[in-house]
């Protein structure tokens, strides 16, 4: 195993499953811990690095959203791969509000979880989070630094994850103009059918919450068509 191998935590509680992920993992040079309950995962998280999280839902002691949740309280950069046997819309939803970046139903193959993985490191290893270097992007009276992950207003920040950071920053981008549900995904997923749409509207929520401090800041949703990003210029 190389020294700068990926670290990745990988909780599942079935045995076998779990023997075949990691094994597959490691074949691809990723270093992998493995967790079996959300206990164990949380412990182990709070006592390594990881570059990614590949996370069950369904767990003894402590479930997948409830350790999703806790560690977005004290990390917003890693990100999270839910595995779900649940094919309900409404749990996917869950995952999404909480802060997970994704989610991988079960059966899965996996080429599939590879796939996912190797574009989420890719993401997050070419917007370091310490790289202070990039320009801060005026949005309305906010601070949006991309690559630090973060939203200042009047000297309080607010920690984003990659991808409401990567939305954030098409949005503003694209200011003032009409988007498309299918543009946005195209742009910040690389697929229009990567999420349904009513996970695409978690997102847009979280948004809104977020500039709701500032009037001049407007998410607008235009009926069948898409968004509107609106940004007033001050006079």
């Amino acid at each position: 195993m190389k020294e700068d191998a990926f670290k990745i935590l990988l909780v599942e509680d079935d045995e076998a499953l779990s023997f075949i992920v990691k094994d597959n993992l490691t074949e691809n040079n990723y270093d992998v811990k493995v967790a079996s309950d959300g206990e164990m995962a949380l412990s182990l998280f709070k006592e390594n690095q990881f570059d990614l999280i590949v996370l069950d839902v369904m767990l003894p002691k402590i479930d997948g959203f409830q350790v999703a949740e806790t560690i977005r309280k004290t990390n917003e950069q890693t990100p999270i791969i839910f595995l779900t046997a649940r094919s309900m819309t409404e749990d996917k939803i869950t995952g999404l509000t909480i802060g997970g970046d994704d989610y991988i139903p079960k059966p899965f193959s996996m080429e599939e979880l590879l796939l996912k993985i190797k574009i989420f490191l890719k993401r997050s290893q070419s917007h370091p989070v310490n790289d202070t270097s990039a320009a801060v992007i005026k949005i309305g009276n906010f601070d949006f630094h991309f690559d630090d992950l973060s939203l200042t207003l009047n000297g309080e920040t607010r920690s984003l994850t990659l991808k409401e950071a990567e939305l954030i920053r098409f949005f503003a981008k694209n200011a003032n103009k009409v988007l498309s549900r299918n543009e946005i995904l195209e742009k910040v997923w690389g697929s229009d059918d990567y999420f349904l749409g009513r996970s695409l509207d978690v997102f847009i929520s979280r948004l809104r919450k977020y500039f709701k401090a500032d009037p001049s800041v407007k998410i607008t949703n235009l009926h069948g068509i898409g968004f509107r990003f609106s940004v007033k210029k001050e006079n």
